[in-house]
């Protein structure tokens, strides 16, 4: 009888495992062996070829008890996208130890070098040794047999003995840095970036390292992308205004500006109930973390650090001065009919990254028809760093779309020029000089608190109305306070004008009478 097996590796796309196992009386001894060694090679040969097709199989086969969970699953998809093309800008905010950094910085980069072994990997992270260590694991990846087996014609080049910096066998090359660090002449068509920023710093209260790492992103990283270079951002949510507050605030304020696909993993999720009634909550991921554990966790911090690091939903500590609460939603609908329109103008002294925003706000004064009382509602919000040249093109541009009654604009640096410009093209515009000390800010604010915690102030359902209501909810504390100045030159304004008047606004001795009145009748 003729050695039928041996034409079984011919061409395993034909060999029928079922039909053959289901005739195994007809081999005979010999035949069986050389079958067992051909499923063998068929069953690694299938598993090879869902590795290198599929990351998450890629992953499972270079550690087996790798844990999956949905979130693991939505996040491989994005970076396969971006691998394959199909993307080219992806966010994802994931909270603390829940897989990130193992997919994305470990498994990733060596998944797709194996794919693209001439293309240059660049790794960031908020220190230079994270991202080292991270550069070391995936070195030592692709050494790997298992790895070989999968990508049998790629391999570390020889002289790649630096753990942050090493090269493929065609020319494929990979660089792991930190925030901050020098990249000139360094190339990506892949920028990792994985966690921007460090615990320590937010604790410490460093807020300025998010104007650097932003700084240092848009004009050190993202100049480095090669034609048709990709970036996907993973990151722990800190603040406000970390890198991913920062290009999605970019995304609001200018359509031709990176747009980023940006997906966020809370760690508790609210799930509707299948009978339609209220939501029950469950982990992000429970074959790892039971919704107990996540609790005690809650139970531990403050509400504000929860919020940013374990739901992605960063929000200010709150100074209660202005709660959010207080704020009126106006919801999808158009805006109110307004009856008098104020633009009001926070100018920044420079320029640079590191200088504060120009904030411009536009306010409108309608009557509530079911109050019968006038209300205020926020109809725009740009913050903006920009100079002059742009200031005054971006003033006149919404003058002309919102034909204010009023322009208020503070007399300080730009805002100055600006002010004087206008006033010689016989626009109504009108000086804003607050008086200098160091408690002036929380004068102003206070002064005007009580406009909004008496339910009078309306902002729409947007992004730029969220970050007015943020910045005002977390002053002082937040890093800037440009949107604070802007909004509150405005409800002065209103409030001086008499648009809006509260009964503490009335005369102590009109007071009295209508105490007395309420006596009488």
């Amino acid at each position: 009888m003729p050695n039928r097996a041996e034409n079984l590796s011919d061409d395993f796309e034909d060999f029928d495992v079922e039909a053959l196992l289901a005739n195994l009386d007809d081999y005979s001894p010999d035949e069986l062996a050389e079958i067992n060694v051909l499923v063998d090679e068929l069953s690694t040969r299938n598993h090879n070829e869902k590795a290198y097709n599929d990351l998450i199989e890629f992953c499972k086969r270079m550690q087996p008890d790798y844990i999956v969970g949905k979130h693991h699953q939505i996040l491989a998809d994005m970076l396969m996208d971006i691998a394959e093309g199909k993307k080219d800008r992806i966010c994802v905010n994931i909270p603390p130890r829940h897989g990130k950094s193992q997919l994305v910085s470990i498994f990733f980069p060596a998944w797709f070098l194996g794919r693209n072994p001439n293309k240059k990997v660049m790794m960031v992270s908020h220190t230079t040794d994270l991202a080292v260590d991270f550069g070391r694991k995936v070195r030592n990846l692709i050494s790997t047999d298992d790895y070989k087996a999968i990508f049998p014609t790629v391999a570390l080049a020889v002289d790649s003995k630096s753990a942050g910096r090493w090269n493929t066998n065609t020319g494929g090359e990979y660089y792991a840095c930190g925030i901050g660090s020098s990249i000139a002449g360094r190339g990506a068509d892949l920028l990792l970036i994985d966690d921007p920023h460090s615990e320590q710093d937010v604790i410490n209260g460093n807020f300025e390292v998010f104007d650097k790492a932003y700084e240092w992103f848009t004009y050190g990283a993202r100049t480095r992308l090669m034609p048709g270079g990709r970036v996907a951002i993973i990151q722990t949510r800190w603040h406000m205004d970390d890198l991913t507050g920062r290009v999605v605030t970019d995304m609001a304020q200018n359509d031709l500006a990176d747009q980023y696909d940006i997906v966020e993993f809370p760690a508790v999720l609210e799930v509707a109930n299948k009978k339609g009634s209220g939501y029950t909550e469950k982990p992000l991921w429970p074959e790892f973390f039971d919704l107990d554990a996540l609790m005690r966790t809650k139970a531990s911090m403050p509400s504000f650090q929860w919020n940013a690091q374990y739901q992605q939903e960063p929000t200010a500590e709150e100074a209660s001065i202005v709660k959010r609460e207080w704020w009126q939603k106006w919801g999808d609908k158009d805006a109110p009919t307004c009856e008098y329109i104020i633009m009001s103008l926070d100018a920044a002294a420079e320029s640079h990254n590191r200088a504060d925003y120009t904030a411009l706000t536009t306010w409108g004064v309608f009557l509530n028809e079911d109050t019968g009382a006038h209300n205020i509602i926020l109809l725009n919000s740009i913050k903006k760093r920009m100079e002059f040249p742009e200031l005054k093109a971006l003033a006149l541009e919404e003058y002309e779309s919102w034909e204010p009654d009023s322009f208020i604009v503070e007399k300080k640096s730009s805002g100055t020029a600006l002010y004087q410009e206008m006033r010689r093209m016989g626009l109504p515009v009108q000086e804003y000089t607050p008086h200098r000390g160091s408690g002036d800010k929380l004068a102003r604010l206070n002064s005007v608190a009580d406009i909004v915690a008496s339910e009078l102030v309306w902002i729409p359902a947007t992004r730029w109305a969220e970050e007015v209501v943020e910045e005002i909810a977390g002053f002082p504390f937040m890093s800037h306070d440009d949107l604070v100045d802007s909004t509150v030159m405005a409800l002065m304004r209103f409030r001086q004008g008499g648009f809006i008047r509260l009964p503490s606004d009335e005369p102590e001795e009109m007071q009295y009478f209508k105490s007395r009145q309420s006596g009488y009748y």
